[in-house]
């Protein structure tokens, strides 16, 4: 009954009411436009297209995070991701540039810079992937009908819609944001990846059916699938959520007659405070050999191509998780400053008690996040793979998906961001939150995926 007076609640708050209303239409504009195909596409050629992608391990990682648009040729294929790159690629600039470094520190004025050049840098990626994308569907076509051929023409003008596609839903994004409930872009991501879950779970519940192909286990292994789900799950909320707290003693100060201070609070310290991001760093290497090896020969498809194009073999997996390991640390190291962080403690006249301001708070801080990022850095590559080995315990390849990897992160992160702005909107207006007790802590890292 919690629930529903929870639900009663959100309804009676007028702004809170319309913001969701406001973000349902807003989805089901993009979930409509991810049905729109490119002009010229027949559904045979759809049919080539989306056999195509279930033998690729990057074309079935794409089509999940845009709905399923990419497979079907939608006006919608390229989805968000060519905006999460430049969002990825300004950030790291961000980081190692002056320039950049100072508009980050402008303010809002800073703030709309940079997000202009991501909107520049977005058009640009767009105008790369574009013909890729349309060149990969004429070959793959005519591969399997011996038709839909495409001239220079043809290309550019599919470009162009597939580029004002993507620039539509990052508009979408941004009024979610705004006017909705959220962070629009991330939960544009989270809609596609849900979209492919019923699918997915429909057809492994039928390919447990007595009689259907692969039915080893029955509906006793299907329960057992959904519980292994709902565990993995729940390990990636405490990865999400997983803190370690520093506490800080502040001096006492006196200002007038009157003596404040003495107060001791902590500095949250996240066990995986890189997010997902080390995951599609990762991914992004990974994919080179599957790239190079669709451009080489049958020959020199075997061997080291052959092994590291395999998404659920050894070789594969082991490298990739070593990569996760290794970028975990390495984004968790020029995001984390312990060293601003002592010199902003000092300069507030705080220090953690048994420890020596400036330079001695800066190693003991650094120490502490080497330690606690080694198992959020393992259990990240953990998750990372578990698909491989959902597969090898019979799980199909669209349902795996959704046991690990770069998925289920965002899918638990963005839920969690959405769930804690309801319940501060139930709060500010004296409501119980979501939860019992306590509250819900969503993703801090600074990153929207």
């Amino acid at each position: 009954m919690r629930f529903i007076q929870t639900i009663r609640n959100i309804w009676t708050i007028e702004e809170l009411r319309k913001r969701i209303l406001v973000t349902l239409m807003l989805v089901l504009v993009y979930r409509l436009g991810c049905y729109v195909v490119l002009p010229g596409i027949s559904p045979e050629d759809l049919d080539a297209l989306s056999n195509f992608t279930n033998k690729s391990g990057l074309m079935q990682l794409l089509d999940m995070f845009s709905g399923g648009a990419f497979s079907q040729a939608s006006i919608f294929a390229l989805g968000i991701m060519p905006y999460i790159t430049a969002s990825i690629v300004i950030q790291l600039l961000g980081m190692v540039l002056p320039s950049f470094q100072k508009m980050q520190r402008e303010g809002e004025s800073g703030r709309q810079k940079l997000s202009q050049y991501t909107r520049y840098l977005t058009v640009l990626i767009l105008l790369l992937q574009g013909p890729a994308y349309l060149v990969n569907l004429q070959v793959q076509v005519s591969a399997a009908t011996g038709g839909a051929h495409m001239g220079f023409w043809t290309i550019a003008f599919l470009t162009v819609i597939l580029a004002a596609g993507s620039m539509f839903i990052m508009w979408l994004g941004e009024r979610i944001t705004d006017r909705g409930i959220g962070n629009g872009i991330s939960f544009i991501i989270l809609v596609g990846i849900i979209a492919r879950l019923p699918g997915a779970l429909f057809y492994e519940f039928t390919s447990r059916l007595p009689g259907s192909t692969g039915s080893q286990g029955g509906l006793i292994m299907f329960v057992v699938e959904i519980i292994l789900l709902f565990a993995v799950t729940v390990g990636a909320v405490l990865l999400v959520q997983g803190t370690r707290k520093v506490p800080v003693q502040y001096a006492k100060r006196i200002v007038g007659n009157r003596q404040y201070g003495g107060a001791r609070q902590y500095i949250p310290l996240k066990v995986n405070a890189a997010g997902v991001m080390p995951i599609i760093f990762a991914q992004a290497i990974m994919f080179i050999p599957i790239t190079l090896a669709g451009f080489s020969s049958s020959e020199g498809s075997s061997g080291f191509y052959a092994a590291f194009s395999d998404i659920n073999g050894f070789w594969y997996n082991l490298v990739y998780f070593i990569l996760i390991v290794a970028f975990t640390y390495f984004y968790t190291a020029i995001t984390v400053r312990p060293t601003q962080m002592a010199e902003d403690m000092k300069r507030n006249n705080g220090f953690i008690p048994g420890v020596k301001p400036g330079k001695k708070t800066a190693e003991y801080l650094d120490s502490i996040m080497s330690r606690i990022t080694l198992p959020g850095s393992l259990f990240l590559g953990i998750v990372a793979i578990l698909p491989a080995f959902a597969r090898f315990f019979g799980i199909s390849q669209n349902f795996a998906q959704f046991f690990g990897g770069t998925s289920l992160l965002i899918l638990v992160g963005v839920v969690l961001d959405t769930l804690q702005q309801i319940e501060s909107h139930l709060m500010m207006h004296h409501y119980d939150g979501l939860m019992k007790d306590g509250k819900i802590k969503g993703r801090t890292t600074g990153s929207a995926y």
